[in-house]
């Protein structure tokens, strides 16, 4: 499976939002250079208040831009960047992929999928209705998650709006992606 680098974004601050860039360089077991998110133990700041010895399993949020325009036919107008991720993808089922699935993206950098993003009521503060939006429930009831996906960066390098991202598959059975 592969699909495209639509948009990056990165904030210095613990925003939200994050604003787009023209690209971003990752660094490998840190995160995005710049961003406030960068770094080897956990910088989200309500993760930071339990624990701020945990490993960073969230140093790179994904988003597809398919949710943008799945949001956008319920009325509800949402660009890159304004989620807080720092890659918006096209043509890559993020949700779908298994735990430890590595996304190749450009031409060095390597992310490897550690989990969902858990939804918050910050997304509420930013637009009322937006937390309902992006959770559902499958065929047995279960909550479906579609924020996008969190990972940590393998290797290293710049990642631009165009690159081509490109999925491995991890060894073994499929792991269903859980919230981290």
């Amino acid at each position: 499976m592969s699909g495209l680098v639509t948009s990056v974004s990165r904030s210095a601050g613990h925003t939200f939002s994050k604003p787009v860039s023209d690209g971003v360089r990752l660094l490998a077991g840190l995160g995005v250079e710049g961003d406030a998110h960068m770094g080897e133990t956990v910088k989200h700041r309500s993760r930071v208040a339990r624990d701020p010895s945990r490993p960073n399993l969230r140093q790179v949020h994904l988003i597809h831009a398919e949710l943008h325009d799945e949001l956008a036919q319920a009325g509800l107008e949402v660009s890159a960047g304004q989620m807080g991720e720092n890659i918006t993808t096209r043509g890559v089922d993020l949700l779908g992929l298994s735990a430890g699935a590595l996304l190749r993206i450009g031409g060095q950098a390597v992310v490897r999928v550690t989990g969902l993003r858990n939804p918050c009521v910050q997304l509420d503060d930013f637009m009322p209705g937006l937390m309902a939006a992006v959770l559902d429930r499958d065929e047995h009831g279960h909550v479906v998650r579609k924020a996008g996906v969190m990972g940590v960066v393998v290797t290293g390098g710049e990642v631009r709006p165009g690159d081509e991202v490109l999925v491995v598959p991890p060894q073994g059975p499929h792991v269903p992606l859980a919230p981290v």
